[in-house]
């Protein structure tokens, strides 16, 4: 692996990018392009310039670079279990703080309205793309919220719903399963 120093002149190895290095923290190295732009690299991307005149590589120089540069590890296929893949395809979090950037000063009457319209726009999407299995998780807290999905969900004729897994949930979640009509 190469080491940089402040000044170095170097250019991406998957691009054309060119500058010197302006500052180094770890193994992430900062540039400023010959254009006049700051960008940070690992330094795995970058390779050394030593000409001072020319901002070229030789192919020798690239291929030690990139034999250099560490390959990701390929993933093993996983078996998927039958009970996983009959898992819910989407989920969806209603809890407050997921759906707002602060619910500082909302009233617990606004939460649930976003709450419940988050829901009901969801399990529409999810109608709409013929996706079977929902679960809304929405926490255990007092069940207001509980209760309103259900109150939602019983406008539907085409789903059903009932608890989510335990293991996976505990009792704050609830599974829905959209009957299609194919």
């Amino acid at each position: 692996m190469t080491v940089f120093q402040l000044g170095d002149k170097v250019e991406v190895l998957d691009d054309t990018i060119k500058g010197r290095v302006i500052s180094i923290n770890n193994d992430e190295i900062c540039i400023e392009t010959n254009e006049g732009f700051e960008m940070c690299f690992e330094a795995w991307e970058l390779i050394e310039v030593k000409s001072s005149d020319d901002f070229s590589v030789s192919k020798s120089e690239i291929y030690q670079a990139k034999a250099e540069k560490e390959l990701p590890k390929k993933r093993k296929n996983k078996i998927v279990s039958k009970k996983e893949r009959n898992a819910p395809k989407m989920e969806v979090d209603l809890h407050i703080n997921q759906l707002v950037k602060s619910p500082k000063n909302m009233s617990n009457f606004d939460m649930l309205n976003i709450q419940l319209e988050t829901a009901k726009r969801q399990l529409e999407f999810a109608i709409s793309k013929r996706i079977q299995k929902i679960v809304f998780i929405h926490g255990v807290g007092e069940g207001v919220l509980k209760q309103e999905l259900y109150t939602l969900f019983r406008r539907y004729e085409n789903i059903k719903y009932y608890d989510a897994e335990y293991k996976r949930y505990g009792t704050g979640a609830t599974e829905v399963y959209v009957y299609q009509n194919i």
